[in-house]
């Protein structure tokens, strides 16, 4: 008898469990991914996915607006000498990088030397990592001149060499020495998991040059397949420590408070796994989404917006649906970008200034935001971004001004004429002036790329377009072989100052893809990185604003309007500001989803 109830109820466990769905989380990159090797990353579609496989030594705050740091594998906070030259941290003992065969079936515990081995390798001058700017910036004691030494003998980089600024102290203490004052070095190097997550050295040196497609770190995911631009499914990382969600919402975020009650004290990730599509075209990626074959719809491509959310409301469809609506203005920035050493659009002299400057005034920002747009995005008026350090809402600059008359007349002035009758402008020396632009394969860009060409064949300008995907262009672009691109930009941390290291000539072929390089600017970007927050830095932030904006080696068009859709049974949303590892504090539902979908 005893025995015959035990079998009942072993029989109903396995029928639960196996009744049990998993936790799934389905959704599309508007982008294809390049890989996710972290030293080797820019785009925010890759940096998504390795910000949920490594971990940095802090997070933001996922609630918290303003935001405010705290520990992810770090210990505690940073210990900070006086004079914001010496950092040391101290790595929690007891977490593990996910299992995988290049550890032999051993256990592999997070220690400080694998944040040291990860730096070097974004300092290796054969990996040509963009991320080296950010450790240039820095300035650690010892690590530029190891690069240096890399680059002057062609010798292989030594990652044995001690590096004076940035050592394990002992299994779990990091010290990071800087040669100048660093007030925001956490903020700069410490809190992004998608570029600055510790890698082990093993993993590296065991699928050598195909490591972007092997991703192993301590974080919440891993990676489970990969079909280059088409699919990526993660899924839970089985060895994941015991970690509860937790955050400190304002106490007048009702939003963040309510999903505060909902989930503290739960262990996270609550997701089993996550698939993400790569459609780059707009219509099947609305479609997916009414059809129920996605949970989640990341940026409705603004074509479809007045359908999704009319007047900022979700639509009275959707809402029959339980459909969510979320709309956030992003600390971002979309830019074109010149090519400064481009011996058409590029260079300091007066007549390239002053064609770049034409361009701009030619570009009609209004009707962008119009039409290609759909009203989801507000003009921008300097590279600052909302939400950070710098950025003024009253601000006010002529990027955003739409005047064809006063372009023509700076073209008139500078010699941009009809030299040979055919009804299209030259250059000075009578060659055919053609403006050459980067463009990607998708609905939005030839939006954008239609009204580029009206507003240049207004003051009688060529256009030429040359299609490429992301990941092409890209490459394009940080080796110098552009003319001029249409790149969207977003902020990393809170900290302005970021947004100038676009312009910072040092940071050439990494993140100052325009390749602009001014003494003067250098020298106050310098300045700005060594003093702690206060009127004499803003002072110089505006005036690096302002060599920006006289020279123009970017034009910023608008800072865009996010609306992203979710159903009923994605709970615990929230649109993240400077961090892209969302997928571990959100959870399915599935008793909100009817049985037909």
């Amino acid at each position: 008898m005893i025995r015959g109830l035990a079998t009942l109820l072993l029989a109903a466990a396995l029928g639960t469990a196996q009744a049990a769905e998993p936790k799934l989380l389905r959704y599309a990159f508007s982008s294809a991914e390049t890989g996710f090797d972290p030293s080797q990353l820019t785009d925010i579609y890759s940096r998504t996915v390795t910000a949920n496989i490594f971990e940095a030594l802090y997070r933001y705050d996922h609630l918290a607006r303003p935001v405010r740091l705290l520990p992810l594998v770090a210990a505690g906070a940073p210990e900070i000498s006086a004079d914001f030259k010496t950092f040391t941290v101290r790595v929690r003992p007891g977490i593990y990088f996910a299992d995988d065969p290049a550890f032999k079936g051993q256990r592999r515990e997070l220690v400080a030397q694998d944040f040291v081995y990860t730096a070097k390798r974004v300092a290796d001058p054969a990996l040509n990592s963009p991320g080296w700017s950010s450790y240039e910036e820095a300035g650690l004691l010892g690590l530029k001149a190891l690069r240096q030494q890399a680059l002057k003998s062609k010798q292989p980089f030594n990652y044995e060499a001690e590096v004076e600024g940035l050592r394990a102290l002992d299994r779990y203490t990091l010290q990071f020495r800087t040669e100048q004052a660093r007030p925001r070095l956490v903020d700069a190097i410490m809190t992004d998991s998608s570029i600055y997550g510790a890698m082990a050295r093993e993993v590296v040196q065991a699928y050598g040059d195909k490591i972007a497609a092997h991703p192993v770190g301590t974080g919440p995911f891993r990676l489970k397949s990969w079909r280059r631009s088409s699919q990526i499914v993660l899924e839970k990382n089985p060895g994941y420590r015991e970690r509860f969600y937790d955050a400190e919402p304002a106490a007048d975020d009702a939003e963040g408070q309510a999903l505060l009650a909902r989930f503290k004290g739960r262990r996270i990730p609550m997701l089993d796994e996550v698939q993400i599509a790569i459609v780059e075209e707009a219509q099947p990626r609305w479609l997916s989404f009414l059809n129920g074959e996605a949970d989640f719809l990341e940026r409705v491509p603004a074509e479809f917006v007045s359908q999704a959310m009319p007047k900022g409301k979700v639509a009275p469809n959707l809402l029959k649906r339980g459909v969510q609506g979320y709309r956030t203005i992003a600390p971002d920035a979309t830019l074109t970008v010149f090519n400064m050493d481009d011996p058409v659009v590029g260079g300091m002299a007066a007549d390239k200034v002053a064609l770049r400057r034409a361009l701009s005034l030619a570009t009609d920002i209004e009707r962008e935001i119009t039409l290609a747009r759909r009203g989801q995005a507000i003009p921008a008026q300097s590279q600052l971004v909302p939400h950070t350090l710098g950025y003024e809402a009253d601000f006010s600059s002529e990027l955003s001004r739409h005047d064809p008359a006063r372009a023509m007349a700076l073209l008139d002035l500078y010699g941009y004429v009809d030299k040979d009758g055919d009804g299209w402008r030259d250059l000075p020396d009578g060659r055919p002036l053609v403006i050459v632009r980067n463009t990607q394969p998708d609905a939005t860009y030839r939006q954008l790329d239609e009204l580029w060409q009206k507003n240049l064949t207004a003051i009688g300008v060529r256009l030429q377009l040359k299609v490429a995907k992301w990941p092409e262009n890209l490459k394009s672009a940080r080796s110098g072989k552009f003319m001029t691109w249409g790149v969207g930009s977003s902020a990393a941390s809170p900290d302005g100052q970021e947004a100038m290291q676009r312009l910072y000539g040092p940071a050439t072929g990494g993140q100052n893809l325009s390749r602009f390089n001014d003494r003067h600017f250098n020298e106050n970007y310098e300045r700005m990185k060594g003093m702690p927050d206060g009127p004499e830095r803003a002072a110089l932030l505006r005036e690096a604003q302002r060599i920006s904006l006289a020279y123009l080696p970017y034009k910023a068009h608008v800072h865009r309007i996010y609306t992203d859709l979710a159903y009923p049974w994605l709970i615990g949303y929230r649109r993240a500001l400077f961090w892209q590892d969302w997928w571990q504090y959100v959870d399915i539902d599935d008793s909100k989803k009817k049985p037909t979908q």
